[in-house]
């Protein structure tokens, strides 16, 4: 199959087809050399195309098991080489594919111009042009103002806890911005009932929870787009405990006051080093964004920065009961030096769980 890449500016690349069809959306990268299959079902890919700046993606299979959803998100996929099993999942799930391309130049062009839009175009007679029109007609990712409604749940669901779990009285409400499912997987493990609310929840939604635990998922796209996350976040900070990872981080953040800004190329990978400001200790984490906290605000204190470039990774309110997230402590895929966040978040709701009823 013939395949052609447009980069925002025209320039077009020709490269092989794995998979057929016709997509675009916004071209980023991962450093990621493992972990291929959570990459490329992790909601916050949505109206992306992924590029893996590894060059060989596909060498130990494809296994369902390792899914964070039930479907591949990036728009398209771009590789140096696919194995034919990766390449015939893509041309499974309809998501275009290309390999035989020079990743390490693509992504120096990624860094030095940031995450741009492309076009790409998949098939036996394809042409430049059908790819410079899918170009065309792409949007910044600003502007696709309902993308919660693309990989949300449409419905509210619950996850019962192990009951033998260390917080198996707890009961959070998460909402599901782009939820990854090693979140819940992580919270349902240590005993917590996750109930799974969409991503335009309200107050009302919550208050039938009656949550230990508000929290919020990550997600794909611009903060400023999850309006309703943020009224929840702004209405019920100091009545119940509040977590936030990745996109979540970000809308906590905005509902108390701070700011977020566009990132050039975002942070994209299982190796972003991470340190904590109270200790000193450094961690190597999974992360998934293209947005940051721009001004955390004068409630939340910012705890944690990233090694590289400063970026705010943990922000924290002890006096409102909040602690939130850059990157991804769930890992897969990626290494688990954070895993105890979620002890951290559950142990918010420990002064709810155990209060002793008041009396009639």
């Amino acid at each position: 199959m013939d395949a052609y890449v447009a980069l925002e500016g025209g320039h077009v690349v020709a490269a092989r087809g794995r998979a057929p069809g016709t997509s675009r959306g916004e071209l980023v990268f991962t450093t990621a050399y493992t972990g291929y299959e959570e990459s490329l079902t992790d909601p916050s890919y949505e109206e992306q195309v992924l590029t893996f700046s590894y060059p060989l993606i596909g060498n130990y299979g494809v296994r369902e098991d390792r899914f964070e959803s039930d479907r591949v998100h990036p728009r398209a996929v771009v590789a140096r080489e696919l194995t034919d099993d990766v390449a015939e999942w893509l041309a499974d799930e309809g998501v275009p594919a290309v390999d035989h391309i020079d990743t390490r130049d693509l992504v120096t062009d990624i860094r030095e111009g940031g995450a741009m839009k492309c076009g790409i175009a998949v098939g036996d007679d394809v042409t430049e042009e059908d790819a410079l029109a899918e170009l065309e007609a792409c949007k910044a990712m600003s502007e696709h103002e309902d993308i919660g409604a693309q990989v949300s749940v449409a419905e509210p669901t619950v996850h019962e806890g192990d009951p033998d779990g260390t917080y198996a009285d707890a009961d959070v409400a998460l909402v599901d911005c782009g939820a990854k499912g090693s979140i819940v997987d992580s919270l349902v493990a240590r005993g917590a009932d996750v109930h799974v609310l969409p991503y335009d929840a309200t107050e009302s939604d919550v208050a039938a929870v009656d949550p230990d635990l508000l929290f919020i998922s990550n997600g794909p796209g611009d903060p400023a787009n999850f309006e309703a996350a943020e009224e929840l976040v702004d209405t019920l900070v100091g009545e119940v405990p509040i977590a936030g990872i990745c996109l979540g981080q970000q809308v906590v953040a905005r509902a108390l006051g701070g700011t977020t800004e566009k990132m050039d190329f975002g942070h994209r990978g299982v190796n972003q080093p991470v340190r904590d400001l109270k200790t000193n200790r450094v961690v190597m984490t999974t992360q998934n964004h293209g947005y940051t906290v721009g001004d955390p605000g004068d409630v939340l204190d910012v705890t944690q920065i990233n090694v590289n470039d400063d970026t705010p990774e943990g922000l924290d309110s002890d006096e409102l009961g909040v602690i939130t997230r850059q990157y991804h402590p769930e890992a897969n895929p990626g290494p688990n030096d954070s895993l105890d966040f979620f002890d951290d978040v559950l142990g918010l709701t420990e002064s709810r769980t155990t209060a002793a009823p008041a009396d009639d």
